[in-house]
């Protein structure tokens, strides 16, 4: 959809809800835009139609299929060759995944996530099989990895625009901070998990009321980061229950919903022009 019609579907959600017009109007206007829209767009898949295969050239399918012969080949070969060469395979790789799903990010937006989702998820797993792989799979190399690939997620989510490669960088970074708290800590008890977390729940929100009008995307990653951090003590609870009780941590997860919900209801006016 072009930057024309975003700003008109924006201004139709407007007059709804500030009741300019009526709502079967808005329904209306909404449906007469988002049909063209959806019309031009139709007849395609990840931006290819068919007609586009059809008067395709033999060179392309040369290409296509030279280079499906080349990466099969180096999956099968993967585990033969030295660990310098992996790591260089690895990252040509990434640097095409993450290349062609910039170039593509605005003619063909299915595609470049796919691309996005294939490098970060190849990212995660092979640095993980090649730490295995050479015997340097300890748990703090992991936990280290795994804060490498999380900042590498929020840089690219960044970079092109994309919240779901910004929030799950930022969980990443979380569950780094839950596994550093499981070591460190002597005693666990509820309430040292509740004094672990909340304020970091609060920081998040507070951070992303903060940036949200400049960086409105930045904005929305923070409130719902926020959100999933006010549940990671009965989180943890479930993943490690012997110690909490399941009692203590009902309670306490029930207790959680209703005060969000409380705090959610009262304070919708707020966030919901946060998101909008």
């Amino acid at each position: 959809m072009d930057e024309k019609k975003k700003i008109i579907v924006k201004e139709i959600e407007h007059w709804r809800r500030s009741k300019l017009l009526p709502e079967h109007y808005c329904d209306f206007l909404l449906n007469l835009y988002l049909e063209e829209h959806n019309q031009k767009q139709s007849g395609g898949w990840l931006g290819i139609s068919p007609k586009a295969v059809r008067d395709s050239n033999w060179k392309i399918w040369i290409i296509v299929f030279g280079l499906l012969a080349i990466i099969s080949f180096v999956s099968l070969n993967f585990n033969s060759f030295e660990f310098p060469l992996q790591i260089g395979v690895s990252i040509v790789f990434l640097i095409i995944c993450y290349v062609i799903g910039a170039v593509k990010r605005e003619k063909s937006p299915l595609l470049s996530h796919i691309l996005f989702g294939v490098a970060s998820l190849f990212l995660l797993f092979i640095g993980v099989y090649l730490l295995k792989q050479h015997d340097l799979n300890t748990p703090n190399t992991i936990v280290a990895h795994v804060v490498f690939c999380s900042f590498v997620w929020i840089m690219s989510g960044i970079a092109c625009r994309l919240i779901i490669f910004q929030l799950c960088g930022w969980v990443g970074l979380v569950f780094a901070y839950g596994w550093l708290l499981h070591h460190q800590l002597d005693t666990i008890t509820w309430g040292t998990l509740q004094l672990s977390w909340i304020p970091l729940s609060f920081l998040f929100v507070w951070i992303g009321w903060l940036v949200h009008q400049k960086l409105k995307q930045a904005g929305i990653v923070f409130l719902l980061l926020g959100c999933i951090v006010w549940f990671m003590p009965e989180f943890y609870g479930i993943m490690y229950s012997e110690v909490l009780g399941s009692e203590v941590l009902q309670l306490s997860l029930m207790g959680k919903i209703i005060i969000g919900g409380i705090m959610l209801f009262a304070l919708r006016k707020k966030w919901t022009e946060w998101v909008a």
